[in-house]
């Protein structure tokens, strides 16, 4: 008996939109009756553990076969297969899923977190009709004295016939699709999927996380030899070997005691083909109203091309176990572009396509949950393991500086105590916290001085004053640092002050009374050096930070030389000025030359140009 029955909804509209939309990759479609079929074991399972008349000594498989005369694949299993209603209720109706039915009737009698089922979304099936010029499928339920087929070309129809059938491993129960693969063309080659490799790297790549064995016939060839043991060229032995293609465990859903170093390093080299391992590795469980599980590494080194706009960031994400995209760059911020690893969780529903993944609010809630959790790993390495954190930092500290300078500094309490320094006084890297908890006496702000390296900013002229107090001074060597200190403006209630801008205000009253007069007795010899410098300057003072230095150059509060010089590199600021101010020592024999030379009638212009150009090379 057979029946052509019609969908039951638009189905050819729906069908396109499906097969050309919702999957973007042919070869999903394997992953998807894979997953369908890993439902109908867990559904059989679960049943078989109250009733009674179900065979709870059933070893449950899905297997594959390849036919290449008839151009078919066959993905078969020992669930619980189908009735006639079911039948047409699961594949008459696209887009009803039955495993979200049968979770929901479970979840009336016991908790719903514990029925891990694949594909909730119910469309999944239909992507075997990107591939398939028509589709079998042959299935018997423990609950139906009777099978039933299936078939269908992906049209408005499809057929249902009752047949002799036992399931396809004799249990009385299960399922068998058969995809018969549509004909090659210029664009498209099917055949591809007849090939057992490839079926082999799919499973591995999409499936290789179902908890039941995967399984599939595999023709080995070894070299005929001959009677004297040599190999005879072109002439090959065949056996066929029944293998299975999934490990089935993922390593991120064992307890972390049952875990090794050793075997989560060898699963990050294998994973993501470094051959090193990994500085260190982070393991996050949460359960509650979002349930996930994630592994992420942190590189030895960062990625070559780290910070060229061809670098993908992105964590592997999968969904109880399967695979669905290799970078999802929704669950990394850019700062952290450096991690790898990947996220599992059992809200995310399988059958979505990366368009609708974009806006998944779960997701979301994912990623921000992993960034805290990463955050606050690092943290307690700080703390607790900081020879580890110096060398994450010295790979990877400036992706975390921009992490504080990105998006107006959104996120510079999240990270502010994550970022070091180094410093004169100590010579190794630092963090703020650090830095305030040696202040000097009297000290009201945290000082820093931008150069490449500790010895150039020691022998700025401008550190003479910190030196004599014994202050010590953050040392900046990256071209974002003094956009953090704008951003941050202060740590706890030290604000942060650069030895090059305005006024240190470090002196008594004594020594800025002092100043105040000498500026005044010598504001004719200073108002002559500014005149001769022109614009270079905005003005020309007597230094209150000189103190065995002759001359420096400073810049008002505002742009910094360094931050000009910064904003310079980019195209569309070439106008950004800082506004230089030439400091004079007073005491200096130099000064008083200059002086000197004044006051006896001399041309200063050739001198004033000599301090502006010293005082630059310093």
């Amino acid at each position: 008996m057979s029946e052509v029955k019609t969908f039951k909804t638009e189905s050819k509209r729906l069908l396109d939109l499906m097969i050309n939309s919702i999957y973007t990759n042919k070869e999903i479609f394997l992953r998807e009756i894979i997953s369908n079929a890993s439902d109908a074991i867990d559904k059989y399972h679960f049943l078989s553990l109250t009733d009674e008349a179900l065979d709870k000594s059933v070893e449950y498989k899905i297997y594959i076969n390849l036919d290449k005369e008839e151009r078919s694949i066959t993905i078969s299993d020992n669930g619980i297969g189908m009735t006639y209603d079911e039948l047409n209720d699961a594949l008459g109706t696209i887009a009803k899923s039955g495993s979200k039915e049968f979770v929901e009737k479970m979840g009336e009698n016991k908790n719903k977190d514990e029925i891990e089922i694949i594909g909730q979304f119910g469309v999944g099936f239909y992507s075997a009709f990107m591939v398939a010029s028509s589709v079998e499928v042959k299935t018997k339920s423990p609950f139906s004295s009777k099978g039933y087929k299936f078939t269908s070309e992906g049209e408005e129809t499809y057929t249902v016939s009752e047949i002799d059938y036992q399931g396809p491993f004799g249990n009385n129960h299960g399922t068998s699709v058969k995809i018969y693969l549509r004909n090659d063309t210029e664009e498209e080659k099917y055949d591809e999927f007849l090939d057992q490799y490839k079926i082999e790297s799919l499973v591995k790549k999409y499936s290789d996380y179902v908890r039941y064995p995967i399984m599939m016939e595999m023709i080995n060839q070894e070299p005929k030899k001959d009677d004297a043991g040599n190999y005879l060229e072109g002439e090959y032995t065949e056996e066929v070997v029944e293998e299975t293609l999934n490990s089935m465990t993922p390593i991120w859903k064992k307890r972390k005691n049952e875990v090794t170093e050793k075997e989560l390093n060898e699963f990050y080299k294998q994973k993501y083909y470094d051959y090193q391992d990994p500085l260190t590795n982070i393991y996050i469980n949460v359960e509650g109203l979002l349930n996930y599980t994630a592994l992420i590494y942190i590189p030895k080194n960062p990625p070559y091309n780290l910070y060229s706009e061809k670098y993908e960031k992105g964590l592997q994400l999968y969904s109880k176990g399967v695979f669905i995209m290799d970078k999802c760059k929704e669950l990394v911020p850019d700062y952290l572009r450096f991690i790898k690893g990947l996220v599992d969780s059992s809200d995310l529903s399988l059958n979505i396509s990366r368009e609708i993944l974009q806006q998944n609010r779960d997701l979301q809630k994912i990623a921000n949950n992993v960034e805290k959790k990463i955050i606050s790993r690092l943290e307690k390495m700080l703390e607790n393991e900081r020879e580890l954190y110096n060398q994450i930092f010295e790979n990877f500290g400036l992706n975390l500086k921009f992490g504080i300078y990105d998006n107006f500094g959104a996120k510079k309490d999240l990270l502010k105590d994550l970022i070091l320094y180094k410093s004169v006084n100590t010579e190794k890297m630092i963090s703020f916290k650090e830095y305030i908890a040696s202040l000097g006496e009297g000290q009201k702000e945290i000082y820093y001085a931008s150069g490449k390296t500790i010895e150039s900013v020691k022998a700025m002229p401008q550190m003479d004053l910190l030196k004599k107090k014994g202050y010590d001074v953050l040392v900046l060597t990256d071209e974002v640092d003094e956009f953090i200190m704008n951003i941050l403006g202060k740590y706890e209630d030290y604000n942060f002050k650069s030895i090059n801008q305005g006024d240190l205000g470090l002196n008594d009253e004594a020594s800025e009374e002092r100043i105040k007069n000498l500026t005044e007795d010598k504001k004719d010899v200073l108002q002559k050096i500014k005149e001769s410098l022109g614009t270079k300057v905005v003005d020309v003072r007597l230094s209150k930070r000189l103190v065995d230095s002759a001359v420096c150059l400073v810049s008002t509060e505002g742009i910094s030389m360094e931050m000009e010089k910064v904003l310079k590199n980019n195209p569309t600021n070439q106008e950004v000025v800082a506004d230089k101010v030439l400091e004079i020592n007073p005491d200096h024999k130099l000064f008083r030359a200059i002086e000197d030379l004044y006051n006896n009638g001399e041309d200063l212009d050739l001198y004033a140009d000599l301090l502006y150009s010293q005082a630059l090379l310093i």
